[in-house]
């Protein structure tokens, strides 16, 4: 592939339909994103895995949804990686990218050999769905089981939409000649196009009780999910990451037979929603005294954005329910309020 093609594909979700199954889904790359996102945070490699797997879990179910604003991820665990989250905020305006970030918090003496997701422990997979202000932020929650994020996402798209779905996800650190080491990812997603629910509150046939894909589909639906599922077993890791290998072609060598048809693809790029008016937000609902605690020796509170490392710095006078000077650092008239 020519160096202007593999850049036209760098940082792209792209849909597509099967249209011999009715079956849609999403390609994904996440290339300069996700090296954006990983070198802002000196993660271990098994962290490192997670934080990758979650952004392309959030590139690939964003577009899914009628998002006006913002869908989260939000894994929460018990074990030495506690906390690893990602958020899609939706394009504003046609033609404008979409924008991730992710980020884990973890305790690296915790840490060792066993495989990235069991170094989790117990806790459950969340999918946030914030459309902006005046709405109420959608929340679903499924445990976490089945190895895998990928399989938490699969498992909650069953169970709490009843779309059965499919992602196959690579990443890692890749070279190519005459560039340097950089982190690619790639993925894809199948899933069923929306039907009515067909499975009782009884629950279904894994791990727990869980609903699977064989729990709502009969027939000829099952037989079409089952045979795209095996044409996307057979994709190669070098393929899903890229560079060489296009989406498009991608499409082509797995799923020919199915009649593949795309449409407009998603750029995305790397973004984050912190600034300083956002955090004196957060700081608000603590007193003078709370603040206090959070003073510094040199006088200042400082805060640190988790997800894309920006530093800020502020007046402790300026913060809190009790703040006597604004941001600007002029006097607050109390009578006036």
């Amino acid at each position: 592939m020519s160096k202007i093609n593999q850049i036209a594909w760098d940082d792209t979700v792209l849909p597509f339909q099967l249209d011999r199954s009715a079956i849609r889904g999403r390609v994904a790359r996440l290339d300069g994103v996700l090296d954006h996102i990983l070198s802002r945070h000196d993660y271990p490699p098994a962290v490192s895995a997670l934080v990758a797997e979650v952004a392309l879990l959030a590139a690939l179910t964003g577009p899914t949804i009628k998002l006006r604003w913002k869908l989260s991820l939000q894994v929460r665990g018990n074990g030495a990686v506690r906390t690893i989250a990602a958020d899609y905020y939706a394009p504003t305006r046609d033609g404008e990218p979409a924008r991730i970030r992710a980020w884990a918090s973890f305790d690296a003496e915790r840490l060792d050999d066993r495989p990235a997701f069991e170094q989790i422990g117990e806790g459950y997979f969340a999918i946030l769905i914030d459309q902006g202000p005046g709405t109420t932020p959608y929340q679903g929650i499924t445990p976490l089981a089945g190895g895998s994020l990928s399989a938490c996402a699969q498992t909650y798209f069953a169970q709490s939409e009843q779309l059965p779905t499919r992602f196959a996800l690579a990443y890692g650190r890749s070279h190519v000649p005459g560039q340097p080491e950089q982190w690619r990812a790639g993925g894809t997603m199948l899933q069923t196009l929306p039907k009515d629910p067909a499975v009782s509150g009884d629950g279904g046939s894994g791990e727990g009780g869980l609903i699977e894909a064989a729990d709502i589909l009969q027939g000829a639906e099952s037989e079409d999910w089952n045979r795209a599922n095996h044409l996307l077993d057979t994709v190669e890791t070098m393929e899903l990451i890229g560079p060489s290998v296009a989406p498009t072609d991608l499409l082509i060598r797995l799923f020919h037979e199915e009649t593949p048809r795309v449409f407009d693809p998603q750029r995305v790029e790397f973004g984050c929603s912190c600034t300083s008016d956002r955090v004196r937000d957060t700081l608000s609902i603590y007193s003078q005294k709370d603040i206090g605690h959070m003073t510094t020796d040199e006088g200042i509170v400082t805060a640190d954005c988790q997800f894309c490392g920006a530093h800020y710095e502020f007046d402790p006078k300026s913060l809190g329910f009790e703040a006597t000077v604004d941001a600007d650092g002029n006097a607050i008239d109390k009578a006036a309020e």
